[in-house]
């Protein structure tokens, strides 16, 4: 029975396109896995609090001289990493905001990137366990775009979550999301849907394989 941490990051409940792929990986999951345990964060709803100084450097100190401000600090941290710990797969929902990750999910990472429990050395410990992260964005970033290169999100996941904390990432990319929202980007819509829907399949096949793999164990 394999535990699956689904994290949501948009600001939007109902609009979201990152949330709406992600309820089709949920679905499909549910379906080839109904044993499955799921724990799910909505940072665009529920943000955790920022990392502090005091969170930060609380590690480093022996549990027995810890400030009280310090063990306060930590118990959220703690908190958190306790969760990406206990999973054996994860779900991460995140689109782009001007260039970058959307604030409530960079203070995630913040929380739960700490180095020997969750990042760091040869082999991290979370190394090999799978995570689909799911990503969009309301431009296009193609090759051959004006845009290419602009895209300052998966490059960035795939050194935190891949190289520092050694998950084996699937990425579901879901492009041209504001096309039908935005005039200036309408001839874009077929181009659009065809996107989105090409999202939801990835998606689908991404919660099958892993559905499959934990079978086969």
């Amino acid at each position: 029975m394999a535990h699956l941490l689904h994290i949501d990051s948009s600001l939007f409940s109902e609009a979201s396109v990152s949330k709406e792929i992600a309820r089709t990986f949920r679905q499909t999951w549910a379906a080839e896995h109904p044993d499955g345990v799921v724990t799910y964060r909505d940072l665009g709803a529920e943000p955790v609090p920022p990392l502090t100084e005091a969170a930060l450097f609380a590690v480093q100190v022996p549990e027995d001289e810890r400030t009280p401000e310090q063990v306060a600090a930590l118990r959220t941290r703690t908190e958190l990493v306790d969760e990406v710990l206990a999973a054996d797969a994860y779900l991460i929902a995140v689109p782009m905001y001007n260039w970058g990750v959307v604030g409530s999910f960079k203070v995630w990472l913040d929380q739960i990137v700490l180095v020997g429990k969750t990042a760091g050395g040869d082999q991290p410990p979370l190394a090999g366990r799978p995570a689909t992260v799911v990503l969009s964005y309301g431009g296009g970033y193609f090759p051959g775009t004006p845009r290419e290169g602009w895209d300052f999100v998966q490059p960035y996941l795939e050194t935190v979550l891949g190289k520092a904390m050694g998950l084996d990432l699937t990425f579901v990319t879901a492009q041209l999301t504001l096309a039908e929202r935005n005039p200036a980007m309408a001839d874009l819509i077929p181009q659009a849907k065809e996107q989105r829907a090409q999202a939801h399949q990835a998606a689908e096949a991404s919660a099958r394989e892993l559905a499959a793999r934990f079978a086969a164990a």
